[in-house]
């Protein structure tokens, strides 16, 4: 509940500030709010080119992995299939199987690998997701303040106040209308690409 009420405040008071900050341009046309949808940054045709070929290099860094985990769903999958044939057998009536031991045998064998390939499937899920994300912070941290940076060098060169993320706006809810003009995400993204080439530290794989 607590955390509940500390959401609904933290709402109440991105709302307030929304407004109070159109009440001030509405008083000051030199103060500017310009949004930018970070969402487009890993676009491989329109997106920002480093941010993009960074997130790309992440997940071929992890293929086998993702490999690995979907040959393990796909298992499961085949596993379940056959388990309800099995039922369907055991269940018959007309007529009743023959092999009825035998049946029972093998739907025990395969509710035992059901359970077996479940836990080495959380347990590598699990691995995974850990180490993807700390690579991902990894090479992303960097090139995310290089981001950040620019952001600001555009904000300035532009005349804008103040720059907002469109898409978190949208995902909170707050974000009810747009006047495309003050979308700068392609202005953004052709800005971010054209800069000199920024040199950024990217730890090694461990």
């Amino acid at each position: 509940m607590r955390k509940i009420r500390l959401v609904a405040v933290s709402l109440i008071f991105a709302v307030a500030s929304a407004i109070s900050i159109f009440a001030q341009t509405q008083q000051n046309q030199s103060f500017k709010i310009g949004l930018i949808n970070t969402r487009a940054f890993d676009d491989a045709k329109t997106g920002i080119a480093k941010y993009a070929a960074a997130m790309t290099g992440v997940d071929a860094g992890f293929k086998k992995e993702f490999d690995d985990l979907n040959a393990l769903v796909v298992r499961l999958q085949t596993l379940e299939k056959e388990l309800k044939d099995l039922e369907k057998q055991l269940t018959a009536t007309n007529p009743v199987p023959t092999n009825k031991t035998q049946l029972q045998t093998s739907y025990a064998a395969k509710m035992e690998e059901i359970d077996k390939i479940g836990r080495d499937y959380k347990f590598k899920q699990e691995d995974v997701r850990v180490r993807y994300q700390r690579r991902r912070q990894e090479v992303m941290g960097p090139i995310l303040r290089d981001i950040g940076k620019a952001m600001q060098e555009f904000a300035k060169q532009k005349g804008y106040s103040m720059l907002l993320d469109g898409a978190k706006l949208a995902e909170s809810g707050l974000l009810l209308g747009l006047d495309e003009k003050i979308d700068l995400t392609k202005d953004f993204i052709i800005f971010y690409n054209a800069r000199p080439a920024t040199a950024t530290v990217i730890q090694p794989v461990k």
